[in-house]
């Protein structure tokens, strides 16, 4: 459910630090982390999107999200931009 936000989506970002930029500039409309990802790796996104009061949604792999997202590799997060 939550993976196909992310595939039917116009505009998405990919990447902790893209991600944490782009909450920071106000663009987010919601945050995907996978579970699987390291605490120390998330834990500035999480951080970021309770500050700009912004949902997250735990999805299970970062594999899927990756997959979801249309790249080949794993994805630790993921937003939906405005």
């Amino acid at each position: 459910m939550s993976y196909e936000k992310v595939s039917q989506a116009d505009n998405v970002i990919i990447g902790t630090k893209q991600t944490v930029r782009a909450l920071k500039s106000g663009l987010v409309l919601e945050v995907l982390l996978a579970s699987d990802a390291e605490t120390r790796i998330i834990h500035p996104i999480i951080q970021a999107a309770e500050e700009a009061n912004v949902p997250i949604t735990m999805v299970d792999s970062m594999r899927d999200l990756g997959k979801a997202c249309g790249i080949e590799v794993g994805a630790t997060a993921a937003a939906i931009l405005i």
